[in-house]
């Protein structure tokens, strides 16, 4: 099975043999390929609707046929897998809030997991620090483009993380610079052109909102253009 770029970059991330759950499995894509390529033999797949399963399901039996050891099960966040029953979680095309409130549901039992694979859909900066106040340590990130989208892959750890001193840090993360990933360029001259984009709706207001908004603006598309500079100096 060809995977789209987001999905591919979250296979990527799982080592071979891994015991994986895959929470929202959406049309179970990512579980084919891995059982299909003998990256992981146990998988479980979840969703919390009957309709997305069924189709889940349907592909599986169109894709590998039925002596698979893919268990799927209905139901909420991780209170589908049991303890000690998966060695890698991934969290897929949720909104990062979403995330962090299934992580924080039963926050030992999301501790004791060996291996999170979070692609959050937005509040990615707000998901990250979550994860640094609360026991996880993020050790890897992705940048996969789909689509008009380029989404994040977040790879966290249970462990001891130090906080950031600058926020701008959860939100373009120092791991992505460090290793010059190729899309982070034009992944922060995006947010770069959204804030342009919303200064120049405000700047005819007169407002004290829209003063506010503007301000915020401006000061935000200074610190990304100074994030860029230094990405564009790290060759």
């Amino acid at each position: 099975m060809q995977l789209t770029n987001r999905l591919q970059k979250i296979a990527d991330s799982i080592e071979i043999n891994e015991r994986v759950a895959d929470i929202g499995t959406d049309h179970g894509y990512l579980p084919i390929y891995l059982y299909s390529e003998g990256i992981s033999r146990e998988i479980i797949i979840s969703d919390v609707n009957k309709g997305p399963m069924e189709i889940a399901l349907k592909n599986i039996e169109i894709h590998i046929g039925k002596g698979h050891n893919i268990k799927s099960r209905i139901g909420n966040g991780l209170e589908v897998i049991g303890d000690n029953e998966a060695d890698t979680v991934v969290i897929a095309g949720m909104g990062g809030l979403l995330i962090q409130e299934i992580l924080s549901k039963d926050i030992e039992k999301s501790r004791a997991i060996k291996k999170l694979i979070l692609q959050p859909r937005n509040a990615q900066d707000k998901l990250r620090k979550w994860l640094t106040e609360n026991g996880f340590k993020i050790i890897d990130e992705h940048l996969a483009e789909e689509g008009r989208y380029i989404c994040e892959i977040i790879v966290a750890t249970p462990g001891k993380s130090q906080s950031e001193n600058n926020e701008i840090y959860y939100e373009i993360p120092k791991i992505l610079i460090h290793k010059n990933d190729p899309l982070l360029k034009e992944f922060i001259k995006r947010k770069i052109k959204t804030e342009k984009a919303i200064l120049m709706n405000t700047m005819n207001e007169d407002s004290l909102k829209a003063k506010k908004q503007s301000e915020y603006s401006e000061k935000r598309i200074h610190i990304l253009e100074e994030v860029l500079k230094d990405v564009s100096k790290n060759k």
